[in-house]
């Protein structure tokens, strides 16, 4: 009995020092948690509100949101509606805002506004951990842009970035430091004694929203350039100077210079290379930067994908396309160039009329030219270099086309949209596709009812051969662009290109075509400081083949007087086949001295021809015209009136 109350005892002793200790190690473990929760806290303060731990929240989030299993969580057959369809609200958004689309970028942010806000904690005492928006002489340039432009985009939208060039004058020619010549750049200095003028006052929301951005355009967007690529401007490109990767490892090892000036930032490289082009001319932004070779990689392989234009590789080293919002985007890469770079022409459809693109003195004659040469149905060119505005202004110049005039398109990337500013014509763009030939697209376009063709753009002997065709065969008359200087060079360019496709085999012949074809060039030109104007309007006109052959052999009786008129006949025929004029060229409108001029007549043949193409009112116009700038009296038919 005695045995078995011991034991008891023993048992009850060991289980009191057991629970003795077990007491004295959790309060030790309750100690140890809430010194590591004040830790925490103390890491919470330092750390966790920086943009990366944002970024890598944001990340974590949107993933949840977007991958979890909805049918798990027990939810109500209306909750289960109304989470899907925010789920694919959600996913669709955050795959659209990678094209450009900028609703969905709208979408997504204003969902990681709310998710940093009442999830993450970011008030208004941790949120310079991320922006020190308190301490202005810790805000980079970068940081002072992004505050510049989301307060000016609250009162002028997409017209930001123009309000702010234009206000503190900054594109104008200027000498920097280490820079002998003048240049087109915005520095960081300028960016800071802006945001130091304008003393700006950020409420909490404010100050979010700039960071959301930030946020954004490190996860999703397209970096340092995310929102200078939707302002209202004529483009942006990266890449395309300073500094290749490349070359950098190549000397590393022989001229450690060159290395020490890139740390410090003395030399740019090709991830510091932000360009926009402002009213035609190219502007560096010196105050902005990618920060790195795979910042600036990553843009390029997610800028050109909209409808899925196929894999950028190291085979296949650049690509063309066009985003969302119809801008043209051309991405290149090593080792068909020399470093990453990529290029985003914008097309302001809102500004494309007549009246808003032509301004100078003389504007009223020349804007009338145009329009009747479209209303004419003449076939013609728009050439000049390249951002001198040649697309703009063939989209403005398609406004005078009648309304009853099918219209149709073949380009090499989707430019013009002209559905956008016409949205009740009967117009169809077309364009190649790597199963489909533009000449494929070009024979479809003949089986669609067109009246009018139009080429985006003659670059290659391909292009300029579907011209030809469709401006002899596939339409009413035909509108195009091209690159050429002169009028000659035009005309051999396109020659040459109907040799170098086979078309033609003999110069004469190839030219003779092209002379035929073609009535009307218009000549734009962008000059030093960016204005763009019309240089000249000129016409084609070709020179007829006159016989000058005698018959005077068949006079003559001897041998010897036939074989000498025989021989004047062939001396003629010689002089043709070597020295055939077969066009000459008439500048009827140009530019002189800070105005537009007529300068000659348009040729009776082409004035014939215009007048049958137009209804009454432009008719009775058009004869007007003719005849207070050149005195000519034209019939209704078109028929000369000779006094």
């Amino acid at each position: 009995m005695n045995i078995i109350i011991n034991s008891i005892a023993i048992v009850l002793i060991l289980v009191s020092v057991l629970l003795f200790i077990r007491s004295k190690l959790r309060k030790k473990e309750e100690r140890e948690k809430k010194e590591e929760e004040k830790q925490q806290k103390i890491d919470v303060d330092d750390k966790t509100y920086t943009l990366d731990m944002m970024i890598k929240f944001i990340k974590r989030r949107l993933d949840e949101i977007t991958k979890v299993n909805l049918y798990d969580l027990g939810l109500s057959e209306e909750e289960l509606k109304r989470r899907k369809n925010k789920k694919y609200e959600l996913k669709k958004a955050l795959k659209g805002c990678t094209y450009g689309d900028v609703n969905d970028k709208k979408y997504v942010k204003e969902l990681m506004f709310d998710i940093l806000e009442k999830e993450y904690g970011v008030d208004e005492t941790n949120i310079s951990k991320a922006i020190p928006f308190d301490v202005p002489s810790l805000l980079t340039p970068q940081d002072k842009f992004d505050i510049l432009i989301y307060m000016y985009k609250k009162d002028f939208g997409y017209e930001a970035l123009n309000e702010l060039i234009k206000k503190y004058n900054l594109a104008q020619l200027k000498y920097t430091a280490g820079d002998a010549k003048p240049s087109y750049v915005i520095t960081p200095e300028e960016i800071s004694a802006i945001y130091q003028q304008e003393n700006l006052a950020l409420s909490f929301q404010d100050k979010l929203m700039v960071v959301v951005q930030r946020i954004y355009q490190l996860y999703k967007g397209y970096s340092s350039i995310d929102e200078i690529r939707d302002m209202n401007i004529d483009g942006v490109s990266g890449g395309v100077s300073g500094l290749p990767e490349s070359f950098l490892s190549q000397v590393a090892q022989t001229d450690s210079g060159i290395i020490n000036q890139v740390m410090d930032h003395k030399v740019p490289r090709a991830c510091d290379s932000i360009w926009i082009m402002y009213h035609g001319v190219s502007i560096r932004l010196a105050f902005l930067s990618f920060g790195n070779e795979s910042e600036l990689k990553r843009v390029c392989q997610n800028i050109y994908k909209y409808n899925n234009p196929g894999q950028l590789s190291d085979s296949n080293g650049y690509k063309i396309n066009e985003m969302k919002d119809g801008s043209r985007v051309v991405v290149v890469r090593p080792s068909m160039s020399e470093s990453w770079a990529f290029f985003v022409r914008k097309f302001d459809v809102q500004r494309a009329t007549l009246e808003q693109l032509i301004r100078i003195p003389g504007k009223d004659t020349a804007i009338e030219l145009l329009k009747y040469l479209v209303k004419g149905a003449r076939i013609i060119s728009l050439t000049g270099e390249q951002g001198c505005g040649k697309t703009t202004m063939l989209m403005a110049m398609i406004e005078n086309i009648y309304e009853t005039m099918n219209v149709r398109v073949q380009e090499m990337a989707f430019e013009l949209h002209l559905r956008k500013i016409y949205p009740t014509r009967n117009i169809l763009s077309l364009r190649e596709t790597e199963t489909i030939s533009g000449q494929e697209g070009l024979d479809v376009q003949k089986k669609t009812d067109g009246s009018v063709n139009i080429i985006g753009e003659v670059a290659t002997d391909e292009v300029a051969s579907w011209m030809i065709q469709a401006a002899q065969v596939a339409s009413k008359f035909t509108l195009f662009t091209h690159h050429a200087k002169t009028f000659p060079d035009l005309i051999m360019a396109l020659r040459n290109s109907m040799l170098r496709t086979g078309v033609f085999t003999n110069e004469k012949t190839a030219e003779e075509q092209v002379v035929q074809v073609l009535n009307f060039d218009i000549h734009l030109v962008k000059d030093f400081t960016g204005n763009r104007y019309i240089q000249r309007v000129t016409e084609c006109v070709p020179v007829e083949d006159i016989n000058t052959y005698n018959y005077e052999q068949r006079q003559e009786k001897s041998l010897e007087g036939k074989f000498e008129k025989f021989a004047d006949n062939a001396t003629r025929y010689f002089e043709k086949v070597t020295n055939k004029e077969l066009y000459r060229y008439v500048n009827i409108m140009e530019y002189q001295d800070g105005q537009y001029v007529l300068t000659n007549k348009i040729s009776d043949e082409n004035l014939r021809e215009m007048i049958i193409n137009m209804d009454e009112t432009d008719s009775a116009g058009f004869r007007q015209f003719v005849q207070q700038h050149w005195g000519t009296i034209l019939t209704e038919r078109g028929e000369i009136v000779r006094m």
